[in-house]
Order: C-alpha cells, then structure tokens, then sequence
C-alpha cells in the first residue's frame, strides 16, 4: 500500500554548516523524509561572511545532498553570529522576512519546529523569535497541525551558564514560561523519558515521548577500525566528540585525566571539536604533552575511525537530552563513561555497555574509566555489548515513529465530512 504524501514544512535554528547535533539530527531527518517520498519545505539560517571562515568550508552534508530530492525546497532567514560564539547563528527578528506568505505558498499539511526551545518564550527572549511565530500564525490561520521538536535542555543550560543562585530568583517564573511556549502546538516531542518528565513538571502542554532521535548503525560500526587515525599508537583511547563549550564540561575531562594516568600510564585522552573554550583547553593540554591531544574538527571516514579506535567514550555533561555522540561511539563498538544526567541514563547501562559517574565530578568519572581500563575481561565484555545495547535507536526506526505521528496529527486534523439536509 502507497503511503500517503505529506507537505511537511520544517523550521530549524540550526543547519549545516554550523556544528551541532542538532545540525545532523536535522539533515539526517529531512533526507530520510524526502526519501519516503513526502514534500518539504526547510526554513534554516543563513550562512554569511560575518562568520569564521572555518565555518562556511567544514565538509559536512547539507543542501547539496537535499537539493537532488525534486520534492525538496527551502527558505534561509538572515542570521548575524553569537556575540559570545561566533560560529552559531543568531536569528533576526522574523519579521524582517516573508511572514506567513512563504507558509501559503507551500501549504504545507503539518508544521515541524525543531529546537523549540529556541523559537519562543525563555531563550528567544535573547535570540529573538522567527520560525515559531510564523509558523503558529499560519497555523491558527488554517488549522494546520505544528509541533516542536526538543532537542536541548535549555533549563539546565541556563541554570549552567546563571549559577545556582541566580537561577533560583527566576526559577519561579520558568514553568509559566514552559507552559507558554508549549501550549502553542498541538505536540511537543520528547527523544529522552528523562527530559519529557521533567518538562511535564515545569508545566510542558501536549508533550510525548517519541524516540525519533537515532544514528545510522550501518554508518558507525566496529568495521570502521580500517579508518583509524593514529595506526600505529596501540595506547589505551580516551575519546570526547562534541562543541567545545562550557555546559559540554570538555574541562572535567582534563580534570580527570592526571587520575586516570596514574593509574593507566599510557592513557591517551583525544578532544575532538572546537568552540568558545578552544584555547583555554588546548592551555591546559600543554601540561599533559604527551597524554591529551586536542586534535580540533574531525570529519568524513576520519571521525568514523575515531568513534572505532577509542577504547572508552567520555561524556562529562550534564545538559544532555538525547545525545547523538553517545549513540555514534556505542554503535562503533566503544564503551562509554557518561555523567548521570540527562537522557545519558538511557543510553549507558552500567556494567554492560559502560559506566554512568556522578555529575560534575572529575573524581569518579577517573574512577568508573579506570575500572574499566584495568579489566580486560570486563572492557571486552562491554566492548561486545556496545553495539547490540543501542541497536533500537536505529536511524530507520525511529524515524518511522515519527512518521506515524505525522500522519496520526495530519489524520486527526482533517474535519469529518457531514451531510446538510435541506
């Protein structure tokens, strides 16, 4: 039986070439969309020469991959560089663009606004509103279902970036503001049960947990090892991929590498990415010369064999929802040691797959890598473990989740027909 063709409009506050897990997550989405045959229009952010050069030449997937699909279209609205984080975009106001017109135009049977969080109500207080907006307006207009799609916990990052006490004079105020910009779509999607419960707490309308999040397991695979960049160094492979920001704790990892060197000698810790805190980590890296290597950007097959070569992923933070990183090093074959925070408890199942260390602590984090290092038998064991633990986050699978809810909104938003009787 054909599937039913959808027009899918999709607004995103992040695209390649900007970097971020929510860049990939998106373009991954779209492509698979366009794959299944559906219709969509992508609203994203401009790239400009306003931004590091680095930026606009990163080797990454994006329109030019989409623009082959004849069912594909998309808009970019202006953006100038973060003040603080000049390689992310900051959204201009909405109105300096097309409004609802380019939303008539398409007509689209559903809306989707990814990173809602960033769309309206307690972030874009700071960033300014666009796709959120437009796309409620038209939706009001025609009766068009929209949802969000969350993929950060912007709660923690602002308790994060505020401090404990400065967070705690607006804590008061943040369920009104969640309640306020979740009550404008008919759903908001939750990859992460963790995130999805704690939301619902902070008075998050309409919100369900889909597990549309997810990797190409066919991609990330142990097989990758062909790819290795550092053949011939058999040292033990401490391996972090990600921004390197202030909420991703890339510090803590620094922190607690001389521990682990204590223990393990030849330990070798890889950073892999770049941002704001650059020179203040590879600073700090200068002291250990021989054990940390701040390698900035990987991509391509490269990073592919990084994800295969690491004996133990590392993931410090503590502002994760779903994380995309994680799910890539399990896929390859790689153990991880997370922070128990966030969506991390649902991907790292202690003992099995690798070991969840207590957030904000250097200390145990050293300990739970450590226990796995100095047991081989134990290491083999999650090592073989990895793959099969995350194997349900299959891209495809999730995906068709989505898709289903797609459908289940558009279905239930068409009126009943009804007879008139004269």
């Amino acid at each position: 039986m054909q599937k039913q063709q959808l027009r899918i409009a999709l607004f995103t506050g992040l695209y390649p070439p900007f970097l971020t897990g929510v860049s990939v997550a998106v373009h991954q989405r779209v492509r698979w969309l366009l794959q299944q045959g559906h219709q969509v229009l992508l609203v994203h952010p401009e790239i400009n020469d306003k931004y590091p050069k680095n930026v606009s030449d990163r080797p990454m997937p994006g329109l030019d991959e989409l623009k082959a699909f004849p069912a594909f279209s998309s808009y970019t609205f202006p953006t100038e560089p973060l003040i603080f984080y000049k390689s992310l975009p900051q959204p201009l106001n909405y109105r300096h663009w097309s409004d609802t017109k380019l939303l008539a135009e398409f007509q689209p049977d559903i809306i989707v606004v990814e990173e809602a969080a960033q769309m309206r109500g307690l972030y874009s207080g700071f960033l300014q509103g666009y796709g959120r907006p437009v796309g409620v307006e038209y939706a009001k207009q025609t009766h068009t279902p929209i949802i969000s799609v969350f993929h950060t916990d912007i709660v923690a990052y602002i308790k994060y970036y505020l401090g404990n006490q400065l967070f705690s004079l607006i804590s008061l105020i943040i369920p009104f503001l969640t309640q306020q910009f979740s009550e404008a779509y008919d759903v908001n999607l939750f990859p992460s049960r963790e995130l999805l419960n704690k939301y619902k707490n902070l008075k998050c309308q309409r919100s369900e947990y889909v597990p549309y999040q997810g990797i190409d397991s066919e991609k990330f695979h142990p097989q990758n090892i062909i790819h290795n960049p550092i053949p011939e160094d058999s040292r033990p492979t401490l391996l972090f991929v990600g921004r390197v920001t202030a909420e991703k704790n890339v510090t803590q990892l620094i922190d607690a590498f001389p521990l682990i060197a204590a223990k393990v000698p030849d330990v070798h810790l890889v950073i892999i990415g770049s941002g704001p805190l650059d020179q203040e980590i590879r600073r700090r890296a200068e002291k250990f010369p021989n054990g940390i290597t701040v390698w900035g950007e990987s991509h391509g097959t490269e990073l592919l064999g990084w994800f295969a070569r690491a004996d133990i992923f590392v993931n410090p933070s503590v502002t994760e929802n779903f994380c995309t990183t994680n799910m890539e090093a399990l896929a390859s074959g790689t153990p991880l040691v997370a922070a128990n925070a966030g969506g991390n408890s649902e991907q790292v199942f202690p003992g099995i797959n690798g070991f969840l260390s207590e957030p904000n602590n250097p200390i145990d984090l050293a300990h739970q890598v450590i226990a796995i290092l100095t047991n081989p038998e134990l290491k083999t064991a999650m090592t073989s473990q990895a793959r099969s633990s995350i194997q349900e986050f299959d891209w495809s699978a999730g995906m068709q989740k989505f898709e289903t809810k797609l459908y289940e909104l558009v279905q239930s938003s068409q009126p009943l027909e009804t007879t008139t009787v004269g």
